[in-house]
């Protein structure tokens, strides 16, 4: 082995020792909200900090040595946060208020914009390409420039205080318009030909050839989408006026207001919050490298 392989090797490791530092730096946050979830009251604010909670460390201990009753007691109170948010919150409402929000507007969006990828990606008439970079160029407009006027649209529809309030604006999303017309470029046209000539509808093709093959791109986006959605929280606080109507980060917010120190329980809530990205990302990720790679072999 010669003097310059064993210097690919030292960088090679050198690099991957240096990785693996930036994802335990990355993690810790995430790590310590989990942990702060199910920590003992008296464990939030010690000094210096757990990074093992109590029931962790003691509560299997404790059933071996035959004291199930300190045991059970040392269980209750990690889990005490939690059955604060499901009993005495609105937490299971705010839950679920999300979850219709965040599915029903990732199925709309990719509907419409798998819709639109296709007709750019494949279809040919007069302004396509203006008409395209025209829809692109609005990504540059900040979201909150567009809010107040969203905000009187929103309110002359009637829908102002209404969940359809959140769920209606995102689903003209320029960025997936973007994400699957890239990615549907890179479908041979001659497979659509082929259908055409077999006597295939528009219809037909779209939904038996196009969006079977765009798999990848649909599972990319629908992931970014469910992610988004489910974390926005100006829109929903700024639309919705009653409690039973909030999303989830809102609910959380007036958690806060409530409990300006109870930092236990506002950790209990994210962590709750966290579970279903991880889900939604956990079934589609081999999806998801996959359709951010493919998508840009074409322009």
């Amino acid at each position: 082995m010669g003097f310059k392989d064993i210097l690919l090797k030292i960088i090679k490791v050198i690099f991957y020792i240096i990785l693996f530092i930036g994802a335990i730096i990355a993690l810790l946050p995430l790590y310590w909200m989990f942990i702060t979830a199910f920590q003992l009251p008296n464990e939030v604010f010690s000094i210096p900090p757990k990074f093992i909670p109590a029931v962790v460390k003691k509560f299997i201990p404790l059933l071996l040595q035959g004291d199930k009753e300190q045991a059970i007691f040392i269980l209750t109170e990690s889990l005490r946060n939690i059955k604060i948010l499901f009993i005495d919150t609105g937490l299971y409402r705010w839950f679920m208020n999300s979850l219709i929000v965040s599915v029903v507007s990732t199925l709309g969006i990719l509907l419409f914009d798998s819709m639109a990828g296709y007709v750019f990606a494949k279809k040919q008439f007069p302004g396509k390409n203006f008409l395209f970079w025209m829809m692109i160029s609005t990504m540059m407009i900040p979201g909150q420039v567009t809010l107040v006027p969203m905000y009187i649209l929103i309110t002359r529809l009637g829908l102002k205080g209404s969940l359809g309030a959140v769920i209606f604006p995102p689903l003209a999303m320029v960025f997936g318009v973007f994400l699957m017309r890239q990615f549907m470029k890179t479908i041979p046209t001659e497979l659509i030909e082929a259908a055409k000539m077999d006597g295939a509808s528009e219809l037909s093709i779209y939904w038996k050839i196009i969006l079977p093959l765009s798999k990848p791109a649909l599972a990319t986006l629908g992931i970014l989408v469910f992610m988004s959605v489910w974390n926005s929280f100006l829109w929903p606080l700024i639309i919705l006026n009653k409690d039973y109507l909030f999303t989830l980060p809102v609910g959380l917010k007036s958690l806060q207001d409530k409990n300006l120190v109870d930092y236990g329980l506002l950790m209990s809530g994210a962590a709750i919050s966290a579970v279903p990205m991880f889900i939604v990302f956990f079934f589609f990720q081999r999806y998801f490298v996959k359709g951010l790679t493919l998508g840009s072999l074409k322009g």
